[in-house]
């Protein structure tokens, strides 16, 4: 959903460049790349260890709801998701939403595209989700998540999108297909299990999976 769907890594950046800022710190585009994809607990002691702040898990999170609930209701689409959602549910192709948000934060961050989000029928909370023991890089949450399909489809059988090095190694070690579209600055040599790289949503082409492929431009 981050980076990928929402437009939340921005705003995630400028929270936690905010908390880091009180401590002079830089919540850089290094440590941005490594914790992308974790779960809520997970990614929060990275922050504190990455930039050595006077701060345990429980307050960093305490602080980072407070900008959250300003903040996430603001997120966009992005560019090209819309148009493949509704595409994929016009022609019957299950799809589902693993996250590693917890439920709290997804629904502060769907707030105002809900309509969109019903779409995402079948979904996965990382951070609620008991069978989530690990958040990415481990292949947990899109395991759980495909298990949520009616057909149990076999790992093979599963397309995944990520924006993050952490979520493509997850879904490479689940052994599913994964399209990545990154931030621009991002190395995409770093991602070598990606079975296909992007600049945008936009560029994807559905036949190319298998899938139906789009009947007017987008």
């Amino acid at each position: 959903m981050d980076g990928l769907i929402l437009n939340t890594e921005d705003l995630y950046t400028i929270g936690f460049q905010k908390i880091a800022s009180r401590y002079g710190k830089e919540f850089t585009f290094d440590l941005k790349c490594r914790i992308m994809g974790q779960q809520t607990r997970e990614f929060a002691a990275s922050i504190i260890n990455g930039l050595d702040l006077p701060l345990t898990v429980d307050e960093f999170l305490k602080e980072t709801r407070f900008i959250y609930e300003e903040l996430f209701p603001q997120s966009k689409i992005m560019p090209g998701v819309e148009t493949l959602i509704r595409h994929l549910c016009d022609n019957g192709i299950p799809i589902g939403l693993a996250t590693s948000s917890s439920k709290e934060t997804y629904d502060l961050k769907v707030k105002n595209h809900s309509e969109l989000f019903d779409m995402l029928k079948y979904k996965t909370w990382g951070s609620s989700d008991p069978l989530v023991k690990k958040g990415k890089p481990y292949p947990d949450i899109f395991l759980v998540a495909a298990d949520k399909f009616p057909d149990k489809p076999a790992p093979e059988k599963v397309l995944v999108f990520e924006d993050s090095i952490n979520g493509v190694k997850a879904a490479h070690s689940a052994g599913m297909q994964v399209v990545m579209i990154p931030d621009p600055r991002l190395d995409r040599s770093l991602a070598p299990e990606a079975t296909l790289i992007l600049n945008s949503m936009v560029d994807f082409k559905p036949e190319l999976f298998g899938l139906p492929p789009y009947t007017q431009p987008k």
